[in-house]
């Protein structure tokens, strides 16, 4: 059955087509990165502004020489320890990459996604592919294929359906600045574990201007229904409006049980990562008022999880 839809997404691929691609993050509507006609395609399925750079994806190590100039040597560590896997390299780009995919920037976002389908595919491409995030501009990142279809319907010609995401919130993405790595999108791969590698680094994920990296917008990842995201929930305990409260391993006694959902009973963080976009589907098709949800331990992944729903809500609440 796989065969045949990968047979498929290269033919649709190789005719400047948008392809839905399962990742172990999240899935992406995929396109050929030397055309044109299908990298406008994107933008106009998601709605995307043109400002938000594309990742490219590869689907060997050596397939990053033809993208980039230079890959310096701390960065060249990290592929090493984490190709294929949730980690896209910021690198000076070659002429070979076009300035749409880039935002008009002089670096390109590169990965090597961990997931058979989506490797076994990019084997059989003569070209890499861009691959954004497979939901509307802004809306919540989808991790099944069911996610895909219905946000978009027959819009896309082919969905290739990999099963549920593994990690579930998208790739850590590093780069370097006057010799100094910086993450400028925190992901499953953490701080610690690349600091573990090749000493400090500097996280700069707060929104600019110039968008070097997707996910830097100050609102992303949003349900329709209104997100906050409060570091307690102290304020709610006698309001008895009809809210949905996401909390990371333990219920709060002092609020509606029925109204409680967890992300990791058992305190796990790579779990509650999994597990989030899905939770926030399916509180998305409920008739809550509000998502309000509790800020989670900021280590680790706990700090990606957190980023993805402060810009979830547009911010934060301390009280």
């Amino acid at each position: 059955m796989h065969s045949q839809e990968l047979s498929k997404a290269v033919q649709f691929l190789s005719n400047d087509e948008v392809v839905c691609i399962p990742t172990e993050t999240v899935y992406g509507l995929a396109a050929n990165l030397f055309s044109e006609k299908a990298i406008e395609k994107i933008y106009a399925i998601k709605g995307r502004p043109r400002s938000n750079p594309l990742i490219v994806h590869i689907g060997r190590k050596d397939d990053l020489g033809a993208l980039s100039k230079t890959v310096p040597a701390p960065l060249q560590r990290l592929i090493d320890a984490f190709w294929p896997g949730p980690l896209t390299i910021l690198v000076d780009k070659s002429d070979k990459v076009p300035f749409s995919v880039t935002a008009g920037g002089s670096r390109v976002g590169v990965r090597m996604p961990n997931h058979p389908l989506t490797l076994s595919l990019l084997e059989q491409l003569p070209f890499p592919l861009v691959a954004p995030s497979a939901n509307p501009y802004n809306a919540i990142s989808p991790t099944t294929a069911k996610h895909v279809t219905d946000y978009f319907g027959s819009a896309i010609p082919l969905v290739v359906d990999g099963g549920p995401c593994q990690e579930g919130l998208e790739s850590t993405v590093v780069g370097m600045e006057n010799d100094k790595v910086i993450i400028y999108r925190q992901g499953m791969i953490t701080a610690e574990q690349i600091q573990a590698l090749i000493g400090p680094v500097e996280i700069k994920d707060e929104i600019v201007s110039k968008q070097v990296a997707p996910g830097m917008t100050l609102k992303h990842y949003s349900p329709k229904t209104p997100t906050l995201l409060c570091e307690k929930l102290d304020r709610f305990k006698h309001d008895h409006l009809n809210r949905a409260f996401v909390l990371f391993s333990k219920k709060d006694p002092s609020l509606p049980k029925e109204q409680q959902y967890l992300l990791s009973e058992k305190g796990d963080l790579k779990e509650a990562a999994a597990r989030l976009y899905q939770l926030l589907h399916e509180l998305d098709q409920k008739s809550y008022t509000q998502i309000v949800c509790k800020k989670l331990p900021d280590e680790g992944i706990g700090r990606a999880i957190n980023d993805r729903l402060e810009r979830a809500g547009g911010g934060i609440v301390s009280q």
